[in-house]
């Protein structure tokens, strides 16, 4: 089962989390500040974070932004703040999804299994399809190959392009800061600015033309890819 990191610092709710959920075969850490769970994500790696908005110091918001620059799980968010404003926010800066308080274990639990069983399926079809071209609309990218065609014309993409290209073409929906990208695509030792992860998108954005308006800027924060704003486009 999974190794799961809950961010809650009500002890009693943490405490019964973790009891259901072990009680499921997971593995749990538990962690009850954003000092805390932000030094479990990095010593543990965690298959899924269950994280509290309303948190001492840190809130959950700030952790949440702070794991994206470094990680890909998935990150649930409970809070007890319904408008529909701060649940965008929470979106915008990495959470995939929500759980209103006061919740159900049980409904907690389906949460977790459905992330889960999300990533487990994106792993499977990234492993099976690793030598298949990646396909959104005219847009091929055949990695075996090297190259990538837009209409049937091919794209003059560098290798840190082609890797920007794939990584935000498997991960629909998901927000990358430019920490995150600035180290995957460049790597830990250098020593630039985040602006070389802007320069990047917009080179990117300009050689694919119509559809480089599905690379979304989420401010203050980094980009993703939304496939559905090539339909609002068109």
């Amino acid at each position: 089962m999974a190794q799961i990191l809950v961010v809650e610092d009500e002890v009693a709710l943490s405490d019964l989390i973790r009891s259901h959920l072990e009680k499921e075969g997971h593995r749990v850490e538990q962690a009850f500040d954003g000092g805390q769970a932000l030094a479990a994500a990095d010593r543990g790696r965690p298959e899924l974070v269950i994280l509290d908005w309303m948190l001492p110091g840190m809130d959950g918001i700030a952790i949440c932004r702070e794991m994206r620059r470094k990680h890909l799980m998935p990150i649930l968010m409970l809070t007890a703040r319904g408008a529909v404003a701060d649940r965008v926010t929470g979106l915008q800066v990495g959470a995939d999804d929500y759980l209103g308080k006061p919740f159900s274990i049980v409904e907690l639990s389906a949460r977790v299994g459905s992330l889960l069983r999300r990533v487990a399926l994106d792993s499977a079809a990234a492993t099976s399809d690793s030598g298949l071209p990646i396909t959104f609309g005219p847009l091929v990218l055949d990695l075996s190959a090297n190259r990538a065609t837009l209409a049937g014309s091919m794209l003059d993409l560098s290798r840190r392009e082609m890797d920007l290209l794939e990584l935000l073409l498997r991960h629909p929906g998901r927000t990358f800061s430019r920490e995150f990208l600035l180290e995957r695509l460049w790597g830990s030792d250098f020593e630039g600015l985040d602006r070389a992860v802007d320069t990047q998108i917009v080179r990117l954005r300009r050689k694919l033309g119509d559809l480089g308006a599905c690379i979304e800027t989420v401010w203050g924060v980094g980009y993703r890819f939304r496939p559905e704003l090539q339909q609002v486009q068109t």
